[in-house]
């Protein structure tokens, strides 16, 4: 635990995967273990401006919202939490704690909604501020394990029906095999135990076998 000081970790994957109880319990041990500060942020999100923007992203009723307004939203998120919590959290040493980040929008506005994947990336480039994680956990779940997970008064996300979600988990499934030096692929379909276990073994043997970049630029 003590080698994550300075570090920046992104929880990801579909809806229903589990991937937040398992931010909260990697968290919680964190602080308990490592003696180090944890930095925890949610995209959308994790600022008052990111807060607000939350609010009109996930608002079931603004069903007409463009496809292209929607990924700016989720960036300018992003670029808030970015410059006012992500970077000087890193800069003073603590372990950065991320449910989402860019992967997702590459996943559910890329992938599954269609804006281009470049462009996504291009945007985050400037978004970003050269910043980016060391680690990706990505928690994959079959969309039937993951429907009876879902409370079921869906955000405005968690609506977009089944066919929108498998093409979301095919698009996190992509960037794990183009990026296996930044990626993990957690089999989320099991016992929350079973999976936190599996995180656990997995995140100890990636810092153990992966060089770490600096994030001082």
């Amino acid at each position: 635990m003590s080698k994550l000081a300075g570090r920046f970790i992104v929880f990801d994957g579909p809806d229903g995967s589990g991937k937040s109880s398992q931010f909260r319990r990697f968290s919680s041990l964190a602080e308990q273990m490592s003696g180090i500060d944890v930095c925890e942020v949610r995209e959308p999100g994790g600022t008052s401006i990111g807060e607000q923007i939350r609010d009109i992203l996930l608002n079931p009723e603004n069903v007409e919202m463009d496809l292209t307004t929607e990924m700016l939203l989720y960036m300018a998120s992003r670029a808030q939490l970015v410059s006012q919590r992500i970077k000087p959290a890193l800069m003073s040493g603590q372990l950065v704690l991320a449910d989402r980040f860019i992967s997702s929008t590459l996943a559910y506005q890329g992938t599954a909604g269609g804006v281009s994947l470049d462009g996504i990336r291009a945007v985050g480039n400037i978004v970003c501020e050269e910043v980016s994680p060391d680690l990706v956990v990505l928690f994959d779940v079959d969309l039937q394990t993951a429907a009876h997970r879902l409370n079921p008064l869906l955000d405005r996300m968690e609506a977009k029906g089944a066919e929108f979600h498998e093409r979301v988990r095919h698009g996190f499934l992509n960037q794990a095999q183009h990026d296996p030096d930044t990626y993990l692929v957690i089999d989320a379909t099991h016992s929350e135990q079973e999976v936190f276990t599996t995180l656990l073994d997995q995140m100890a043997h990636f810092f153990e076998s992966k060089p770490i970049h600096s994030h001082n630029g």
